[in-house]
């Protein structure tokens, strides 16, 4: 078995159904990954084995480890597919937490057919094996304060109201679910080669969701690495990390961005 110090911090250019087999169970703290869902971009002709996959991820991930699972629909014929409800409740099936459904807000998208709202956003599932061992949990700058006085409430089931415990007159607050970035050329990276890859997603994206999950020296795995985003961050924040990719063109532009100096964003 060549893991770890064959695999480590390092683009491991294979498919990852086999090279997931050379890691041991149990090993990995934090999975961020986007799969090639619905056929919606051609890979080079690859096909995507979401089953068999999500079972390895399932094996390797260590007890309070996480998944971020980056995933949107195709519309086919008029109806969205679901695909991206369909493999949620697969990992649920497997055994992990649904720990929180996650909004990736585009800035920019493309037109829509005329018998529908413009679609501006993927979904991010969240998911844990047991409950997640880090939630390094970023926080805002808050917009309203009142000191002394309870900031809401929340209704009871007989329909009486109870004050929210969280005091008000923080000058920070826990982020929303609903995550909003700067995409398309140059503005997701910086790094001009990423975009020969068709389908990035912002090196920011990558990096929040790392510091939420992980903390510095542990393990980040992309399975399907693309351009090497995630692989990227997790140097950049200190973690160790594997990528992953089938397609030899795209393992080139993933090895030469994690060849470059990284710098922070």
């Amino acid at each position: 078995m060549k893991y770890p110090n064959d695999y480590l911090n390092k683009v491991i250019c294979g498919d990852c159904l086999e090279v997931m087999k050379e890691i041991p169970d149990k090993s990995i703290d934090l999975v961020v990954t986007s799969p090639p869902y619905d056929n919606l971009r051609d890979y080079g002709g690859y096909k995507f084995n979401f089953e068999n996959t999500a079972k390895e991820l399932f094996r390797l991930l260590k007890e309070g480890g996480v998944i971020v699972w980056v995933i949107g629909d195709a519309t086919v014929n008029g109806s969205e597919t679901g695909t991206s409800f369909k493999q949620a409740l697969y990992f649920k099936e497997l055994g992990l937490n649904l720990h929180d459904t996650m909004i990736y807000q585009k800035n920019t998208y493309p037109f829509p057919p005329h018998t529908r709202y413009y679609q501006q956003f993927e979904y991010m599932f969240i998911f844990s094996k047991d409950k997640p061992k880090t939630t390094n949990l970023l926080r805002i700058e808050t917009k309203w304060r009142q000191k002394n006085k309870h900031s809401s409430t929340q209704r009871n089931k007989d329909g009486t109201t109870t004050h929210l415990k969280y005091e008000t007159g923080k000058d920070t607050r826990i982020k929303d679910n609903v995550w909003l970035y700067d995409c398309g050329y140059m503005r997701g990276t910086k790094d001009k080669i990423a975009f020969k890859h068709p389908a990035t997603f912002p090196d920011k994206l990558a990096q929040d969701h790392i510091l939420s999950w992980s903390n510095e020296g542990d393990i980040v795995l992309d399975p399907m690495c693309g351009s090497g985003t995630t692989c990227k961050m997790a140097k950049l924040l200190n973690r160790r990390f594997i990528g992953i990719e089938l397609n030899s063109d795209y393992c080139k532009i993933a090895e030469r961005r994690l060849a470059q100096e990284v710098l922070p964003l």
